[in-house]
């Protein structure tokens, strides 16, 4: 029997997922969270075989969950196939990601698949992360932004990633021409959408 954990904060997602996955004789839901910051702790207690992860969770998101548990078997279920998205999750350890609008025997074959040590990548995900290249920012540069898009200030930013404001501007306006944009606004709009922030 395969232990599985599903993390997604759509209860009824949630629910009818783990609904889903118990009709399959050889899979047992043996917990369930709604926050990412439940997971870890979920994981200490119900010890899956396999954790199914959403991306966009409240506490933490499924992406920092996933780099928080190494040497778990993982698979991310998400509506948001950016490319940046993937290739993190690979960089974390992720060895299953697929789209949230997948049948139910292509989630058991994916949690299976990643159970018994293999990957299972959704083709067009996997297609169009390879397409869109490794991201143009640095890691200080996606800091600012992803700070900035949660609406901090750049002295907020400046106090958050222990540096001087002017380096924070310096790092944005990088970021802005990297992106090729003319604004922080735009620079955030065009790093999430590729899943760099």
């Amino acid at each position: 029997m395969i232990r599985v954990l599903l993390a997604d904060d759509e209860h009824l997602v949630r629910q009818a997922i783990a609904t889903l996955l118990t009709l399959e004789s050889d899979l047992e839901v043996v917990a369930q969270v709604a926050r990412g910051d439940e997971v870890k702790a979920a994981v200490t207690a119900h010890r899956p075989d396999v954790v199914v992860l959403d991306v966009e969770m409240p506490g933490l998101d499924g992406l920092t969950v996933a780099e928080s548990l190494p040497g778990q078997a993982m698979v991310i279920l998400t509506s948001f196939g950016r490319p940046g998205y993937l290739r993190r999750a690979l960089a974390a350890g992720v060895r299953g990601f697929i789209p949230k609008d997948a049948s139910a025997d292509e989630l058991a074959t994916a949690i299976r698949k990643v159970h018994a040590g293999g990957r299972y990548l959704d083709p067009e995900m996997a297609a169009s992360a390879m397409m869109a290249g490794e991201s143009p920012l640095t890691e200080r540069e996606r800091d600012a932004l992803a700070l900035a898009a949660r609406g901090a200030s750049v002295s907020e930013i400046a106090a958050a990633l222990h540096l001087t404001e002017g380096t924070v501007r310096n790092y944005l306006s990088n970021a802005i021409a990297k992106l090729g944009v003319g604004n922080r606004i735009t620079a955030i709009r065009a790093a999430q959408d590729m899943g760099w922030i």
